[in-house]
């Protein structure tokens, strides 16, 4: 039976070896919610970058480009890390440069492993579909903030974990840690974040709609991909 383990923080990372591992990366709030809506909604690839310059040196070859630091969009830069901004534009076809606070990092710290998806609440129901069929070791490593821990991410982990069920074996303290939590929180998963540390930073940014929405379950059916340091829909 393959393993499941879960990485709270990508600062921990170097705990879990990944490169016989398929890595599934979440930033609830928001990185990987955008990306999913992102491609959903047109985006042609995403690349994940870790530096506002390497993300403006794509800007200037004609990539789309969103920067977000501590929750604001980056000046000069097209987008910020509002999932909303996909649906309140038409950006089909286009290709998108993307670096974030957190979750373009841990992506970029997860390209050792044999694949590399992207998960949010958005796409929870295909994404766990489609690893049970894989039956291969996963780790879901959590995005966190500045390498702490984020209550939205663990929550997520203990929702797919939850998901996948009996067809793993749950091998790290974190992962039931995970469950536990989720299996408290599912009911109503926006008031169970309500005191979260990340929840009242972006409550100071008055972009409640964006929390909202990235806690809905299995609005979209797509699954990101890494291939070739670019996301592209499975």
């Amino acid at each position: 039976m393959p393993a499941l383990e879960v990485c709270l923080t990508p600062e921990l990372i170097h705990l879990y070896p990944t490169t016989e591992k398929i890595v599934v990366v979440t930033d609830i709030l928001r990185a990987t919610s955008c990306m999913v809506t992102a491609l959903s909604e047109g985006i042609d690839s995403i690349t994940p970058v870790s530096t506002t310059t390497e993300c403006r040196k794509l800007q200037k070859m004609g990539y789309l480009a969103a920067a977000e630091r501590n929750g604001n969009q980056v000046e000069g830069f097209d987008l910020g890390n509002s999932p909303l901004s996909y649906l309140e534009n038409d950006f089909t076809g286009r290709k998108l440069a993307m670096t974030t606070t957190n979750g373009t990092i841990a992506i970029n710290k997860s390209k050792s492993a044999s694949e590399v998806y992207i998960g949010a609440f958005l796409n929870l129901s295909v994404l766990s579909d489609y690893l049970k069929a894989k039956d291969h070791d996963i780790l879901i490593v959590c995005s966190g903030w500045k390498g702490m821990v984020s209550y939205e991410d663990t929550l997520f982990a203990g929702a797919l974990a939850t998901k996948l069920g009996k067809s793993f074996e749950i091998a790290c303290d974190s992962a039931f840690i995970s469950i536990e939590q989720y299996a408290n929180a599912k009911g109503d998963l926006l008031s169970a974040i309500r005191n979260s540390s990340h929840y009242h930073r972006l409550q100071k940014l008055k972009i409640s709609k964006d929390i909202e929405f990235c806690l809905e379950v299995d609005r979209y059916m797509l699954i990101p991909r890494l291939d070739n340091n670019q996301l592209v829909p499975v």
